[in-house]
C-alpha cells in the first residue's frame, strides 16, 4: 500500500557543544510532531554551526544539498527545528522554489498541529492570535511580494503598499480575536469566584506533552476524554470532579495543554486565557513519563515555563507516571532523586490511592 501522507524533511542547526545523544532526542521529537501533524519523515539531517546563517539560516551548500535530496525522494516540506526570521524563510524558499519544496520552521509546525487539533471556538481563537503574532503575512501565504505597491480598487489609498494593507487587516483581526477571547476569560473568571464561594479546592495537571495527563484526568475523573500517545493531543481545557472519599469531600481536576522546549512567547501568551486555570489551582500536578530517558531535560522544561508564567509559588505534586514501563531498579533510582514523587500508571490505574490520598492530605485542612 502506498503511504500517501505529505513527505517531509527535518534538519537542525546543532552547536558544536550538544552531544550526539542530545541531537538526536532533538530530532526525535521534531519528527514525532510531524507524525502528530500527519506527515512521514523521509530524511533527517542537522548541521553544527555556532550560529544560525544570519540570511538564510542554514548554509547555501545544505539547502542546494536538502533541494535535490527532497526532489529523489518526493518530499514537499523542509522543516528546520528553530524559529525562522521573515527574511531567513523567504530567502530559504526562493533557494528551494525550483525543487517545488516549501520552508517550515518549528513554530509553523507546532500552529498547523494545533490548529489540526482545536476543538473548541476558543481554541481555534488563541491558535490564530498566535499565528498572527508569529507568521503576519505569511499565514495568507503571500511572502515578500507583499512589498508590492497596492493602490488598487479596495485599497486606502494610492501608493500604499500591499504589506502595509496587510499589517493593519492582521492588527484589526488581532484586536477582534483579543476582544473575544477576554469574553473568554471574564466566564472563566466567574466560574472561578463560584469555586471559592463554594470552597471547591481545584487541581491543575502540568507536564510536558504526551505525559499522560489526559489519561490521569480520564481515570481519577471517570471523564472519558480524548487522549492518545501523541504530541499535543490536548489543546483546550477539560475538568473534570474527584471526590476524595477519605475526607468527604470533591476537587476540580483541569487538563489543558502540554509544555515543549522552545515554546516561544507568543505560543505561551495565546493560550494566557486556557492556561489561567493553572494559573490559579490550589495544587499543581506535575506529571511527568518515568519511562522517558529525556525524563530530566524535560522536567528542566517544565521548571522553565513555570517561571516565565509566574507559577513557582503555586504548590507543586510531582507525579510519576507510566511506572509500569519501569523496571524495578529504574524506580528505585528514581525514587531515590524524587523522594516525594508518586509513582502511578493512569492506564493500569495503579498508585492512584496513593494519589488521591496525598491530594487530601495537601488540600483538605
Amino acid at each position: 500500500m502506498i503511504d500517501k501522507r505529505q513527505k517531509a524533511i527535518i534538519v537542525d542547526m546543532i552547536h558544536p557543544r550538544i552531544s550526539a545523544d542530545e541531537s538526536l532526542s532533538r530530532l526525535e521529537e521534531l519528527e514525532a510532531l510531524v507524525e502528530t501533524y500527519g506527515g512521514l519523515v523521509v530524511v533527517k539531517h542537522y548541521q553544527k554551526r555556532r550560529a544560525p546563517h544570519p540570511r538564510t539560516y542554514l548554509g547555501k551548500g545544505k539547502i542546494e544539498e536538502l533541494g535535490l535530496e527532497g526532489q529523489e525522494l518526493g518530499a514537499t516540506i523542509i522543516i528546520v527545528n528553530g524559529a525562522l526570521k521573515p527574511r531567513q524563510i523567504y530567502l530559504m524558499g526562493e533557494m528551494l522554489l525550483p525543487y517545488k519544496i516549501q520552508v517550515w520552521d518549528r513554530i509553523d509546525l507546532i500552529l498547523k498541529i494545533f490548529a489540526k487539533h482545536a476543538s473548541t471556538t476558543e481554541a481555534r481563537l488563541e491558535i490564530e492570535l498566535a499565528s498572527i503574532r508569529h507568521m503576519g503575512p505569511r499565514i495568507f501565504g503571500m511572502g515578500m511580494e507583499l512589498s508590492r505597491q497596492g493602490g488598487g480598487i479596495g485599497t486606502s489609498g494610492i501608493g500604499e503598499t500591499n504589506t502595509e494593507i496587510m499589517r493593519r487587516h492582521l492588527k484589526q483581526r488581532e484586536l477582534s480575536i483579543k476582544k473575544k477571547i477576554e469574553s473568554y476569560a471574564m466566564v472563566r473568571a466567574q466560574h472561578r469566584k463560584d469555586r471559592v464561594r463554594k470552597s471547591l479546592k481545584t487541581v491543575a495537571l502540568i507536564g510536558y506533552t504526551n505525559a499522560g495527563k489526559t489519561t490521569l484526568l480520564n481515570s481519577l475523573t471517570g471523564r472519558e476524554e480524548y487522549a492518545a500517545d501523541k504530541l499535543f493531543a490536548t489543546l483546550d481545557t477539560r475538568v473534570g470532579e474527584l471526590y476524595l472519599q477519605d475526607v468527604g469531600k470533591s476537587v476540580l481536576i483541569s487538563d489543558t495543554i502540554g509544555f515543549i522546549q522552545d515554546l516561544p512567547p507568543e505560543l505561551l501568551n495565546a493560550f494566557a486565557s486556557t492556561l489561567s486555570e493553572a494559573k490559579h489551582a490550589d495544587l499543581l500536578l506535575h506529571v511527568f513519563d518515568a519511562s522517558d530517558r529525556n525524563r530530566i531535560q524535560k522536567e528542566e522544561v517544565i521548571i522553565d515555563i513555570l517561571k516565565r508564567l509566574n507559577m513557582t509559588k503555586i504548590p507543586r505534586l510531582l507525579v510519576a507516571n507510566k511506572s509500569d514501563l519501569m523496571s524495578k531498579p529504574d524506580k528505585a533510582r528514581l525514587k531515590k532523586m524524587h523522594p516525594e514523587a508518586i509513582l502511578i500508571s493512569a492506564s493500569e490505574q495503579t498508585g492512584l490511592q496513593e494519589l488521591t490520598e496525598a491530594l487530601s492530605s495537601k488540600l483538605i485542612p
